[in-house]
């Protein structure tokens, strides 16, 4: 789980500064065309909580449980705003997706450490 920990972090720092220029974009897009849609809004919340996810990932890749449960809520949290309130903005799907497979991961880890410490 180290290793996976140390690339979904790095990955989800990256992936942040994609997610942030597209919702910021998507927003502007929501705000012009005066839509009432929220999808960019929540894509910036998004990428701020996988920024976070992704720091708190390569953090505590060595294991902790703690750690893990910080992890499925930030992931948890970015998962489902993004699937809830993603709109016309369909690339925050992926995201969420993308934080749904992380917060899962931490789930498994969290059970793994559980049972390896009993």
């Amino acid at each position: 789980m180290k290793t996976w920990k140390l690339v979904s972090g790095i990955l989800s720092i990256v992936l942040f500064i994609i997610v942030a220029f597209q919702s910021c974009a998507a927003g502007l897009a929501n705000t012009l065309a005066e839509n009432g849609e929220s999808g960019g809004s929540a894509g910036i919340i998004v990428a701020i909580m996988m920024l976070a996810g992704g720091i708190v990932s390569i953090a505590t890749r060595k294991g902790s449980k703690g750690g893990n449960i910080a992890l499925i809520v930030l992931f948890g949290i970015a998962a489902i705003l993004g699937f809830a309130l993603a709109g016309s903005y369909a690339d925050l799907n992926i995201w969420a997706g993308w934080c749904a497979i992380n917060a899962v991961i931490a789930i498994i880890a969290l059970i793994k450490g559980n049972k390896e410490k009993e």
